[in-house]
C-alpha cells in the first residue's frame, strides 16, 4: 500500500492581494515553495518510466509515474544515494521513494528530492495481492454461484488484448480454425504499465455494452509478476465482476494466476486455451454428429430387426398362418349346435302337441257342451241362475233351456 506524510491545506484565496496590489510571480512562487516545504518528507510509490544515468554527474534524474493513474513527477537523487540503494533503478521498475517535495522557483516546476529508494519486492507485492484476494473473497466476488456459463456457439467474441500482440493472434487464429464463422470485436489496449488498468476497464465496459457480443476474452501473454499486476488491480477486478457478458480470463501462462482469473466466469490457462474454450471445434462436432448418427442408425436397425423377428414369430402361429381355421371350427360348432337345437325343438314340439291334444280331449270330455251333446239341457232362469232343484223355479217361472244346438223357452207348470 502507499505511504503518505502529513498534508498541509492552503487557504482558498490568498489574503492581502487585490487587483490594485497583486503579488508578483516571485512572491507567489515563494509562497508555493513555502507551502510545499511544510509538507515534510513523504514515502511515495510509483513506477520508473524514464531514467538515463548521467556518468560523472553528482545528481541523477528519473521520472516516477503513478501505478494506476496517468500522473508523473520528476525525482532528483544524489548519485551516491542511487548507488547505495538496494533497488535496481531502471525503466519499468516499481520503487518506493523517501523524498522531500520541492518547488523550483526558476521555472515553477515541482519535483521530489529523494533521500532513499527502496524496491517494491515480489514478496510485498504478493502479500498485497493476497490481502486483496481475501477482501474480495469475503465480499463473494469469487463465488461460483456468480459465474455464468459460456454460450455454446457465440457469433461475436469481444477480445481485449495488447496492441498487435501474440495473444491476439493466438486467440483469433485458433478460434477461427475451430469455427471459421466466428467474428471478433477487438479492442487493443495497453496490458502493462500505468495506463493498463484504465484502458482494459474501458475496453471491457465498451464490449459489455454491445448487444451482439456474447462473450468477452481478456488475453495477455506471459510476463513477470510486475507485468501482470494490472490484472490484480482492485478496480479492474470489480469492473470485471460487474460485467454482464460472460468473461474469460486468459492472462499469462498456466502458473500465472492474477485476481482476474478468480472473478472471471471462466479461467483459461493461456490465450490458445481460451480460443479452444470459447468456440467448439467444427471438425470435432462433425465427428460427434457422425458418430451420433451411426449410433442412432445402429439402434434403429437393431430395434427394427427385433420387432421384425417378433412379428415373424407371431405370423408363424397357426391362428395367423390360417386365420380362417378358427372361424371354420366355430362355424362347424354353430352348425352342429343348430342341428341339435332343431332336434330338441322338434321333439319338444311333438311332445307338447301330444299333451295339447290330450288336454283338449279331456277338456272336451268335461265340457258342458259335451254333456249337452248327449241329450242333456241346462235350465236357467231369466236372471241366468241355473235351476238345480225344483225349489229353484216356482210355478209360472219363465226359464231358458240351453240345448246342444240352440235354446228353448218354457214356463214351469
Amino acid at each position: 500500500m502507499r505511504h503518505a506524510g502529513p498534508v498541509s491545506t492552503a487557504p482558498v484565496a490568498a489574503p492581502l492581494t487585490t487587483p490594485e496590489a497583486p503579488w508578483s510571480v516571485a512572491v507567489v512562487s515563494e509562497k508555493v515553495r513555502g507551502w510545499i516545504a511544510r509538507l515534510g518528507d513523504v514515502w511515495v510509490e510509483g513506477q520508473v518510466v524514464q531514467f538515463r544515468e548521467r556518468p560523472g554527474a553528482w545528481m541523477q534524474y528519473l521520472t516516477l509515474r503513478d501505478v494506476d493513474e496517468k500522473v508523473s513527477v520528476t525525482v532528483s537523487v544524489l548519485t551516491s544515494v542511487l548507488q547505495a540503494s538496494t533497488a535496481t533503478v531502471e525503466e519499468g521498475a516499481r520503487v518506493v521513494v523517501h523524498a522531500k517535495p520541492d518547488f523550483y522557483k526558476g521555472n515553477g516546476s515541482f519535483s521530489l528530492r529523494a533521500a532513499e529508494i527502496r524496491p517494491v519486492g515480489i514478496g510485498e507485492l504478493l502479500a498485497r495481492i493476497e490481502h486483496l484476494r481475501r477482501v474480495l473473497a469475503a465480499e463473494g466476488l469469487f463465488d461460483e454461484a456468480r459465474k455464468v456459463p459460456l454460450p455454446f456457439l457465440p457469433r461475436v467474441v469481444g477480445l481485449v488484448t495488447g496492441r498487435n500482440s501474440d495473444a491476439k493472434h493466438d486467440v483469433m487464429k485458433n478460434a477461427q480454425a475451430r469455427w471459421p464463422q466466428v467474428r471478433f470485436e477487438v479492442r487493443e489496449v495497453a496490458v502493462q504499465g500505468a495506463s493498463a488498468v484504465r484502458e482494459v476497464r474501458g475496453a471491457i465496459a465498451e464490449l459489455d455494452a454491445l448487444p451482439q457480443v456474447e462473450v468477452i476474452v481478456v488475453a495477455r501473454g506471459g510476463g513477470a509478476l510486475e507485468d501482470l499486476l494490472p490484472f490484480s488491480d482492485e478496480g479492474l477486478v470489480r469492473a470485471a465482476a460487474q460485467c454482464r457478458t460472460p468473461l474469460v480470463s486468459a492472462i499469462g501462462h498456466e502458473q500465472d494466476s492474477p485476481l482476474l482469473d478468480l472473478v472471471a466466469d471462466l479461467r483459461a490457462s493461456t490465450p490458445t486455451d481460451a480460443a479452444k474454450r470459447i468456440v467448439p471445434d467444427v471438425a470435432e462436432e462433425r465427428r460427434r454428429l457422425e458418430q451420433a448418427c451411426r449410433t442412432l442408425r445402429h439402434a434403429l436397425r437393431a430395434r427394427l430387426d427385433r420387432e421384425q423377428h417378433g412379428l415373424d414369430g407371431v405370423r408363424s402361429r397357426p391362428v395367423l398362418a390360417r386365420p380362417l381355421s378358427m372361424v371354420e371350427s366355430r362355424e362347424r360348432d354353430v352348425a352342429h349346435t343348430l342341428i341339435h337345437a332343431r332336434h330338441l325343438l322338434n321333439a319338444a314340439l311333438l311332445q307338447a302337441s301330444g299333451e295339447v291334444g290330450r288336454l283338449a280331449a279331456q277338456v272336451r270330455t268335461m265340457s258342458p257342451a259335451s254333456t249337452l251333446e248327449r241329450g242333456y239341457a241346462v235350465v236357467q232362469r231369466a236372471d241366468g241362475h241355473v235351476v238345480r232343484e225344483p225349489d229353484d223355479a216356482a210355478t209360472g217361472t219363465h226359464v231358458r233351456l240351453r240345448l246342444a244346438r240352440g235354446e228353448l223357452g218354457a214356463t214351469i207348470d
